[in-house]
């Protein structure tokens, strides 16, 4: 039974959802001090937290049992992703529960910036009524720039078009010239994009690409009378350098929720002319602070029940999101090293995944990188997953390889997993076939098609009269059900897969191993059961 840690607040809904779902037990600590919560993490197999709580080195050095943080919120500055990526510790994030409260936050910003709300309000309140110095600009027929067209971009184009505005967008992860049915123009550069928009509003992850994106230089580049909004990080913006050009007339005027280090004190910011300014508040509102709460609950708990990743910060190359066939391949690489595993007791050189078909072309890394989890796992005493595998791989040496290649015309698209270990190599091939389960359809070049699950004995034995009746015969004499079998010949050899009802003792396998010839070699490995119906559409 999963045991989970809540360590921060969450929403009184994340809280019911734990206490719907069966078999799931969870303590509610908040408050603990560094030294309490690195003492008590190792009894949890999940923890939940916002922003309060640091997790840092110290409080993974033992993680014990736990294996998954999640995040409630999209920020995970508050976690050290290196230490918990080494302790194999996975951590996931919300990133769509904020989208739609951010995206009318940027909105609301843009309209207050053209209308000077901030100042009309203070001005009435102040008992004034001069409204010719509050005249302002209309939205419509303006063209706002979004910097960075992931989710919130999107959604902030979707709301901008429908105010009438021309909308431009430069992100340099999405090619072409037009998006969003051609209602969204794509600009090459930055440049492009600030020569042309009336207000550019930024909506790009902060990363040492991106941080202070936004300088003295680009400000320069801005449409004369252009203004700005940043909903985004504070730290793709040089406050100095907006401050001066806001008071230099450069432009008109910038509307800012994030700031390079927050509460801004001490930021030039506070005294720049035509300023909108708010307390970081684009995900506070109701419904999204209950959504990254019942978002996180649910991500920790696909993960603890039921394998699932979802939205992961510390997996290279996962998406946020895997379809069902996804999902069956990630799987389908796991069984596949697990049958490669036994073979690879001496060590592994090399590890090479190809993927063959344009919808695994996104997968091919986290294919290999669970491949060598499978391959590797049984063979280290440290724990090793998804989450620290290329670590355990520079450690110890290993080249893990992945690419990618056209699926024959006609045939499903298909993985093949390679190892060398001692300098041999062995090979394996599978595909997800149309009804969602999976099939290991080569070893070694031995063409067959077989479902891998339950015990699986490998045995490569001299192809010649007799060996099947020889090894069914001992099968049955220890009261071993085989429930399927594939066969396939090369040369002189073959081999022959088995799928059994139960485990093969120890003194059947050693008593087949002895009959050398005609047995050359023997492995087994026991596999999870396949779900009768999986949906992979």
């Amino acid at each position: 039974m999963p045991k989970i840690l809540v360590a921060d607040k969450i929403a009184p809904a994340g809280i019911e959802r734990l206490e719907q779902t069966p078999n799931v037990s969870f303590d509610v600590r908040h408050g603990l001090s560094p030294t309490e919560l690195a003492s008590a993490v190792g009894e949890y197999d999940g923890m939940l937290i916002r922003s309060a709580v640091k997790v840092t080195a110290e409080v993974l050095a033992k993680p014990g049992k736990l294996v998954a943080i999640a995040r409630a919120g999209v920020g995970v500055d508050n976690v050290d992703l290196s230490a918990a990526t080494a302790a194999g510790v996975l951590v996931m994030n919300t990133p769509d529960a904020n989208t739609i409260s951010t995206a009318e936050h940027t909105i609301a910003m843009i309209l207050a910036l053209h209308r000077r709300i901030p100042s009309a309000h203070a001005h009435v309140v102040s008992g004034q009524w001069t409204r010719s110095d509050y005249q302002g600009d209309q939205v419509a027929g303006k063209t706002l720039g979004i910097v960075g067209f992931g989710r919130i971009g999107r959604a902030v184009a979707q709301r901008a078009l429908a105010l009438e505005m021309k909308v431009i967008c430069f992100d340099p992860f999405v090619t072409g010239t037009s998006s969003m049915d051609g209602a969204v123009t794509l600009v090459a550069t930055l440049d492009d994009l600030l020569a042309q928009a009336d207000c550019t509003t930024l909506h790009s992850a902060l990363s040492d690409d991106t941080r202070g994106m936004l300088g003295k230089e680009q400000f320069a580049r801005f449409k004369p009378g252009a203004r700005l909004v940043n909903c985004a990080r504070g730290g793709l913006i040089d406050e100095l350098a907006l401050a001066d050009a806001l008071n230099a007339g450069q432009l008109a005027g910038a509307a800012l929720d994030v700031y390079a280090k927050e509460p801004p004190k001490d930021s030039p910011i506070l005294s720049a002319r035509n300023v909108v300014l708010t307390p970081h508040l684009a995900a506070s509102t109701v419904e999204a602070q209950t959504q990254v709460s019942v978002d996180a609950v649910d991500a920790l708990l696909a993960y603890l029940i039921r394998g699932e990743i979802l939205s992961a910060v510390n997996v290279t190359g996962l998406p946020a999101s895997l379809p069902p066939r996804g999902r069956a391949y990630v799987d389908l690489a796991a069984r596949m090293g697990a049958i490669l595993s036994p073979w690879c007791a001496g060590g592994v050189e090399r590890i090479t995944v190809t993927v063959f078909g344009d919808s695994l072309h996104e997968l091919s890394g986290v294919l290999a990188w669970q491949a060598m989890v499978a391959i590797v796992g049984p063979h280290l005493d440290a724990r090793i997953n998804i989450v620290n595998a290329k670590e355990h791989a520079n450690r110890r040496g290993i080249t893990v390889e992945h690419a990618s290649r056209n699926a024959q015309p006609g045939f499903p698209d298909a993985l093949s997993v390679s190892v060398c270990s001692g300098g041999v190599d062995h090979e394996i091939e599978g595909v997800i076939f149309g009804d969602g389960k999976p099939r290991i359809t080569a070893i070694d070049g031995y063409r067959m098609e077989i479902v891998p699950e339950r015990t699986m004995v490998l045995i490569f034995n001299d192809d010649r009269p007799g060996v099947i009746g020889l090894v069914g015969h001992r099968f049955g004499d220890a009261g071993i059900n085989i429930a399927d079998m594939a066969l396939s010949r090369r040369g002189q050899t073959a081999l022959m897969l088995l799928k059994l009802d139960k485990p093969m003792p120890d003194d059947l396998r050693e008593g087949l191993i002895a009959t050398d010839p005609p047995i050359n070699s023997l492995s087994s490995i026991s596999l999870p059961p396949i779900p009768e119906s999986p949906s992979t559409k």
